[in-house]
């Protein structure tokens, strides 16, 4: 089966691990701050948080924007859960912004729309989380302009776009944003095994996510309520959470680092190949943005079903059997029961539900052959023309 997405391990990233595991520290020692300042020199950002998965970071990032009951969230329903459930952590309540037809991004047309009526109904969002999907960045600048003008905050979900670029600039830089957070669970573009990252250039914001990532406990004095009782003395100031990465962790991120570019390099290689050899198919290739440089975590494909015999679920299922470890991202997150008991159903996002009825994710990965390619194509190829 080739599947997806795959991480890359060298004797490198094995040499960093061991090395940790060799020292006096696999948690809370040098490698985690190390890996913070490699990530934050590579994003142009102030200051990187790294934590124990993007859905953590994003769960700080929330609760270090004061994000809380009778508070609006709004993100993209084509996302994966976790981008809206971290409001819901907070006490807050959920809503949805419709995708562009062509980025599958959210909309910032229809995020205008909705904003100008729930300003009038007195209901605006306090954090609006924009998702890189697949890699390519949102229209961060209209986004921005929109929060300055509404008074919402914003949250990068960049849990696919480590090593992209937006207008020159790299993805994680907050530019146009209050913090953006990545994802380095093992199918993203350079892992940590799990782990994700906030980061921000507000210097309040990364104390504030320091401090609730370990149990809102701090040994600084400046920030404790009275003198401490000796050298040994912290205080709890806050109800946080273990949210930490392990040295472990870090060491093996810091090591992938230094292959992000050729990573990403090596996905627009197999993009191109792909786009010039799917060409012929009724689907539509990804469509990049003039302003975007993606990561390209994902390959996403839209079956043209009026030109096809075969039902999206047949193709699908058909991939499968083939030995292409096809998967689609993502289910619409307003379709899930949890949210149906909200009071979400189909047809209140038609675009995104558009999208989930059409899209098959490819197998995309740094180390998969010309071969393997071929071999999904070719797979592909009979699916869609018998």
């Amino acid at each position: 089966m080739i599947p997806y997405g795959r991480q890359e391990i060298t004797q490198a990233d094995i040499d960093a691990v061991a090395e940790v595991l060799r020292s006096d520290f696999l948690t809370q020692g040098p490698m985690v701050p190390r890996f913070e300042e490699a990530l934050a020199a590579y994003s142009d950002a102030k200051f990187a948080l790294a934590a124990s998965s993007a859905t953590s970071a994003l769960h700080i990032a929330c609760m270090a924007l004061g994000l809380g009951p009778g508070d609006w969230l709004w993100t993209s329903p084509l996302t994966f859960v976790a981008s809206a459930n971290c409001a819901l952590y907070c006490g807050a309540k959920v809503d949805f912004v419709d995708v562009d037809p062509r980025t599958y991004n959210l909309s910032p047309v229809e995020l205008e729309r909705k904003l100008v009526k729930a300003e009038r109904d007195g209901v605006l969002p306090k954090v609006v989380v924009p998702v890189h999907l697949t890699g390519q960045p949102c229209a961060m600048a209209e986004i921005h302009e929109l929060a300055k003008r509404y008074g919402f905050r914003v949250i990068e979900d960049a849990s696919h776009a480590i090593g992209g670029k937006y207008r020159g600039e790299p993805i994680g830089n907050c530019r146009y944003s209050d913090i953006t957070v990545f994802s380095f669970h093992p199918v993203k573009i350079v892992t940590t095994a799990e782990g994700g990252a906030a980061l921000t250039n507000d210097k309040e914001l990364a104390d504030r996510m320091a401090l609730l990532r370990s149990h809102g406990i701090t040994r600084d004095p400046a920030v404790m309520t009275r003198e401490p009782d000796g050298p040994w003395y912290y205080q709890q100031v806050d109800l946080g959470y273990n949210y930490r990465m392990t040295d472990m962790q870090a060491a093996l991120g810091l090591s992938q680092m230094a292959r992000l570019n050729d990573y990403v390099e090596r996905r627009h290689v197999l993009a191109k190949r792909y786009d010039e050899m799917l060409a012929h198919l009724p689907l539509i290739t990804p469509w990049q943005h003039p302003d975007s440089y993606s990561g390209l975590h994902l390959y996403v494909i839209r079956l043209n079903r009026a030109k096809m015999k075969k039902t999206h679920r047949t193709v699908f299922e058909g991939l499968r059997a083939r030995g292409i470890g096809v998967n689609l991202h993502y289910i619409p997150v307003h379709t899930q029961p949890h949210y149906s008991r909200m009071g979400f159903s189909s047809g209140d996002f038609p675009e995104a539900e558009r999208y989930y009825q059409e899209a098959i994710t490819l197998p995309i990965y740094p180390t998969m052959s010309e071969a393997q390619q071929d071999e999904v194509v070719s797979a592909l190829t009979a699916e869609l023309t018998t």
